[in-house]
């Protein structure tokens, strides 16, 4: 029996090394294999990393019931964004996706880290920074209690350590991935904690690799020419291997245009690739699927297969990854809090609060900050928007359904409603039109106060002139 020895296929060693590891169904998973699949695997980092930039590839649809809306919604998103929170809960899922458990961590240079944060005083801090912490950073910190009658049992620990370096509460928030099991220790994590994504789909993941070394053998092998020579006699003597060795090198030198004759006896041909084609295929669609089955993530995600008509195709298929892109996006509903709470702080100081005061005297003279701060807090809300896009001749009826249905109420209530109400009304409306900017491309605005006391003028009652009576009456 031969052995068939692949060289040069540019492989890093750390995939290899998946590739020549025991890896039996149900094996353990470690920190250090964790991060080797994450850094090389192929389809390993598109398990941990596409679900969650799909999650986030539109922001969230912030609105805040206040006069100065647009004025709160510009300051928190500009102080978002230089915080970087969106990247920051990326990271801090994928690491959690990778190894089990994750953790993000806010501070300033002269803050003591295990001393809580004074939100009041957020907007003063310049230097306020955010890191993103992974399983090797917190070994130790989020080993969860295993007593079962403890008020945290199987919940993360609240004081975290990186480094030694212990975090307020305030400060930090922590990431499993998937429920902890009682007294089950995860090497990924270092913790009786959430498991990776990988722990699963250890084996599928090395019989990938070994897919990828047969595509490698395959396109070695896939211009090689089968030439069938008629074999000389018995008596061999040099003119013959010459002329054999000739006739080859011809066959190789030849192209498109050339002429090569051969013997009738003699044949020409390609290796036979149909039955390896089929076996590759069906082969890789099965890795793949085990793969998917093993983790959390839909194969047709995996393959990319759901992007070529689209999310606005609304196939069953595309359904199944929105809902479960909706379920991912519910997970990461603490982190988002965490940080929305530090932005709050940071974006509606007092600063910005005197400003206001400044430019809107009727709204805020007799205010305090704090209640000003509480007020747009509660009104904040934060909604995701649906990854099913319609078409946009979709989107115009629906539009325009709505634009029916405010011209009906308003045609029937105007007629029966006293001046007060009626300036209600038309401001009602007046807002739900501005909320129709695929129909109208600039906003309506009137005055409303102008309209409580406006008294539209009364038609005058035409002169009808009756007809003569007629000679019979």
């Amino acid at each position: 029996m031969s052995n068939i020895t692949i060289n040069g296929t540019g492989y890093p060693s750390p995939l290899m090394n998946i590739l020549n590891m025991d890896v039996q169904p149900g094996a353990q998973l470690s920190y250090e294999d964790a991060k080797t699949l994450w850094i090389y695997h192929p389809l390993a980092a598109k398990v941990v990393e596409k679900p969650v930039r799909l999650a986030l590839s539109k922001p969230r649809q912030i609105s805040i019931g206040s006069p100065v809306e647009d004025l709160l919604i510009k300051a928190f998103m500009k102080e978002w964004n230089e915080l970087d929170c969106t990247n920051h809960i990326r990271d801090l899922f994928q690491i959690s996706r990778v190894y089990g458990v994750g953790a993000v961590v806010v501070n300033a240079p002269d803050m003591p880290t295990d001393a809580p944060i004074d939100f009041w005083k957020l907007g003063e801090v310049s230097d306020l920074y955010v890191n993103v912490l992974d399983a090797l950073n917190l070994a130790g910190s989020v080993v969860t209690n295993q007593t079962p009658n403890a008020p945290d049992f199987q919940k993360p620990l609240k004081y975290i350590t990186a480094a030694g370096q212990p975090y307020h509460p305030s400060k930090s928030v922590t990431v499993f991935h998937g429920t902890p099991i009682y007294l089950d220790f995860q090497s990924s994590s270092l913790s009786f904690s959430g498991r990776s994504i990988f722990l699963r789909a250890l084996y599928p993941l090395k019989s990938f690799v070994q897919s990828m070394q047969v595509d490698d053998l395959v396109s070695l092998k896939a211009g090689l020419l089968v030439a069938k020579i008629q074999q000389p006699g018995s008596i061999i003597n040099n003119l013959m291997e010459k002329a054999a060795g000739y006739k080859r090198q011809l066959l190789q030198e030849a192209s498109t245009g050339n002429v090569l004759s051969i013997q009738p006896e003699e044949n020409i041909e390609s290796i036979d690739l149909n039955n390896t084609d089929k076996a590759m295929t069906v082969a890789r669609d099965n890795i793949i699927a085990n793969i998917a089955a093993a983790s959390d993530v839909p194969a047709m995600l995996i393959k990319d297969e759901a992007f070529t008509k689209g999310f606005g195709e609304g196939t069953e298929d595309t359904k199944q990854i929105v809902q479960y892109i909706d379920g991912l996006r519910h997970e990461m509903r603490p982190a988002f809090e965490f940080f929305d709470r530090i932005v709050m702080h940071r974006a509606w100081n007092r600063n910005f609060f005197e400003a206001l005061k400044n430019e809107y005297p009727e709204l805020y003279s007799d205010a305090t900050y704090e209640k000003f701060f509480f007020e747009s807090k509660d009104a904040f809300e934060a909604k995701w928007p649906s990854l099913m896009e319609e078409p946009h001749s979709e989107v115009i009826k629906g539009e325009e359904a709505k634009l029916h249905g405010i011209t009906e109420i308003l045609r029937t209530l105007m007629p029966a409603v006293d001046p007060e109400n009626r300036s209600k009304l038309i401001e009602w409306a007046e807002n739900n039109i501005n909320n129709i900017p695929e129909i109208f491309s600039s906003e309506l605005r009137l005055n409303i106060d102008n309209l409580r006391d406006y008294e539209p003028p009364v038609a005058p009652m035409p002169d009808v002139k009756l007809p003569p009576p007629s000679r019979g009456t």
